[in-house]
């Protein structure tokens, strides 16, 4: 009788590499290295350290079906279940948008700015998985949120994740879209979206595993400025005076969204760029605002 091969850590994760990189993925190795982390519960260190360490057979069972999904172009994130964002792990689901590391300047950024108002009220528009106004009621222990968006298996993830991190009793949730189910008389500090940008015709184009994201969340109309047309249009009547709108971006798209804020009356804006020197966020208040000076910081 012929021995079952030993499946040691070492063989899994060469095996995975070559088989992960045939089918296209761009980071074959460290994929494989999260997923088998998953399935161990333990550090990538760990993976180094008994790299000769056999795999027990429902540990392979387990490994299978994840790289399975991963070869299928599933994002890490569904696979697993959550993603780090900031100081926590989020749960997501594909009725979410993945949280991008990027976004997490925008909260750094925005949450800054807060700090020159009084116990903030901030709408996050097109919530997703609440990461953004979880992580700045976090942040922020004297801020109150509402979170709109407008499919209801994101509210729900959203949901959860406020009540895991903790700040449910300061956010409400509301399916929305955009302003429409809001108070005709609800008003905020801070108004903050990473709205769907992708130009609609870019989307096919899009990494297969971005393309298994909600499309809700992606497609942004024939330029990609559908959704900043109407939250900036809307913001009139939302807006508190010295408030300020704060917006992720899409690449080339700096310009056009300041000048949407600009001509909306918005005379302070700033264009701030990621850790990758990409314009990716854009901050924009009335004139006379008290932390003007601080706002047109966040450009340099």
């Amino acid at each position: 009788m012929t021995a079952k091969p030993i499946w040691t850590i070492a063989k899994v994760l060469d095996w995975t590499k070559q088989y992960f990189a045939e089918k296209g993925l761009e980071n074959p190795r460290l994929d494989a290295e999260i997923l088998l982390c998953s399935v161990l519960k333990c550090q990538r260190i760990t993976l180094y350290v008994h790299f000769d360490q056999p795999l027990e057979e429902h540990e392979l069972a387990q490994y299978r079906g994840y790289v399975a999904r991963r070869a299928a172009a599933e994002p890490l994130a569904y696979i697993l279940g959550s993603r780090a964002f900031m100081k926590y792990d989020f749960k997501v689901t594909p009725d979410v948008l993945v949280p991008r590391p990027e976004t997490e300047l925008l909260v750094e950024c925005a949450a800054k700015l807060a700090g020159f108002i009084d116990k903030p009220q901030i709408l996050d528009i097109g919530t997703g998985s609440g990461a953004i106004i979880v992580s700045l009621l976090d942040m922020i222990p004297e801020a109150h949120g509402t979170a709109v968006d407008v499919s209801p298996g994101a509210l729900a993830v959203a949901k959860e994740n406020a009540a895991n991190i903790g700040v449910a009793e300061r956010l409400q949730f509301v399916r929305s879209d955009l302003y429409s189910a809001l108070p005709r008389d609800a008003v905020f500090d801070v108004i903050i979206s990473n709205p769907p940008y992708i130009p609609s015709a870019d989307i096919a184009g899009l990494a297969a595993d971005v393309r298994r994201e909600p499309r809700l969340a992606l497609d942004g109309g024939a330029d990609g400025l559908n959704f900043y047309r109407r939250i900036i249009a809307g913001s009139t009547a939302h807006l508190k005076d010295g408030g300020f709108m704060a917006f992720e971006i899409g690449i080339n798209q700096g310009s056009a969204v300041a000048e949407l804020c600009r001509s909306h009356g918005f005379g302070v804006v700033a264009v701030r760029r990621d850790y990758a020197g990409i314009e990716r966020m854009v901050f924009a208040a009335k004139e006379g605002t008290t932390y003007a000076d601080a706002l047109l910081e966040l450009a340099k």
